[in-house]
């Protein structure tokens, strides 16, 4: 069994920040698979949900982004899962826009949810790196990040979350580099 974790903050005023691109990745992914309804648990809304017949985990942190770890490791430890049974979705400054990387432990590139998930449970999880593009200076990173997708980017936003959600079966079954290229091949449509 897996544990999907979107990373995000909660709340109406951050809905669609770049910084919420994992949040949207897990509601798509959600929504295609029919999960049951979000329920709070584990300091996040979680869900369980069938995919390709297997049972999985839905988790978006409700700590805000510096906690995230917190909520994880609750449900880790719940489901006695280990950091190895662990996928999350977040937003990647260093990728270009709508372009997508997966990594297997590694280091947290300044990733305050990252950084709060190692310190947590571990390093050795898989991250799903959803690129939003950099805004060029590093002073303007905290903006750009708080910020909301502008309207001409909500194609490949949506895009992106759609593609990651029709082929999540292939990450978790650990063929990560089908799933990557399968999602680039549903971001061509664009």
């Amino acid at each position: 069994m897996k544990l999907i974790v979107g990373l995000g903050n909660p709340g109406a005023k951050y809905a669609h920040n770049r910084h919420n691109i994992g949040f949207m990745a897990l509601d798509e992914i959600a929504r295609q698979a029919r999960a049951n309804p979000w329920k709070e648990r584990f300091s996040g809304a979680f869900a369980e949900v069938n995919i390709g017949g297997e049972k999985a985990l839905l988790l978006k942190p409700l700590t805000y982004m510096n906690e995230s770890g917190r909520a994880v490791q609750a449900a880790c430890k719940f489901y006695k899962l280990d950091e190895s049974n662990i996928v999350v979705f977040h937003d990647e400054l260093d990728l270009d826009p709508a372009k997508l990387r997966i990594k297997k432990g590694g280091g947290n590139a300044g990733h305050n949810g990252l950084r709060s998930i190692t310190a947590h449970i571990g390093n050795e999880y898989t991250r799903v790196r959803l690129g939003i593009g950099h805004p060029g200076d590093k002073a303007l990173v905290h903006n750009y990040v708080l910020n909301d997708f502008a309207k001409a980017e909500q194609g490949w936003v949506e895009t992106l979350c759609k593609s990651c959600a029709q082929n999540i079966f292939l990450l978790l079954g650990e063929e990560d580099s089908s799933f990557a290229n399968k999602v680039h091949l549903g971001l061509n449509t664009l």
